[in-house]
């Protein structure tokens, strides 16, 4: 199965996302490759906040689970969606998560901050599919629960989101990794800041000296 960097990359249109961002499509699809698993760290850093069950009961009820499988996705995408999103993940350091991206990346921060409120949504999307293929491989393992609606308001969602996350987080790092220190963008890896602080972009990398 492929992970959910390369299936979302997969479904968009390298030209259309060029004109969205207003670069060359080259320079569109690296920042795209490096904004996603900063998204998913995002959504790990929920996870780690408390807010699990929430955020999946999100990603439930508002998100489109067909967007990715759509011929063209890009079209359906609601930016102002997108900016929620991200408020929910980064608060007041969506900039510095930008400038971060900015420098990891052959695009500049302002490329990014056009993008990621395109690629939220449909990371919501994906994350949405996988709890329902997962809550319904769990429902038909007997039991005679409903599956995932039963599971909405019953605190069990939690859980099957953070075990999906870190499974994803994981088999994304050994596929891809080139990748794998984007998803400690947040500090959730190292020593804990206070204020959750960003590591520079060499320390993403194995640079920091």
């Amino acid at each position: 199965m492929a992970n959910m960097v390369e299936e979302i990359l997969g479904q968009i249109d390298p030209n259309d996302l060029a004109q969205r961002v207003g670069t060359d499509p080259e320079t569109a699809m690296d920042a795209a490759r490096t904004a996603l698993p900063a998204l998913l760290g995002g959504l790990d850093l929920e996870v780690q906040s408390g807010k699990a069950d929430a955020l999946a009961a999100a990603a439930l009820q508002d998100h489109d689970t067909g967007l990715l499988s759509q011929s063209n996705p890009l079209a359906n995408v609601d930016p102002g969606d997108g900016q929620k999103i991200l408020g929910h993940m980064f608060g007041d350091r969506l900039g510095t998560v930008e400038q971060r991206l900015g420098g990891a990346s052959r695009a500049d921060s302002s490329i990014f901050s056009r993008l990621l409120p395109i690629l939220a949504p449909l990371v919501m999307s994906w994350l949405a599919g996988r709890m329902r293929g997962a809550g319904a491989g769990q429902s038909s393992g007997g039991g005679g629960g409903g599956g995932l609606d039963d599971m909405l308001g019953g605190g069990g969602l939690g859980g099957l989101l953070g075990g999906l996350l870190g499974g994803e987080k994981e088999s994304t790092k050994q596929s891809m990794p080139d990748l794998g220190g984007l998803f400690d963008m947040f500090g959730g890896g190292g020593d804990e800041k206070g204020g959750g602080g960003l590591p520079d972009v060499g320390d993403l990398f194995g640079k920091g000296g």
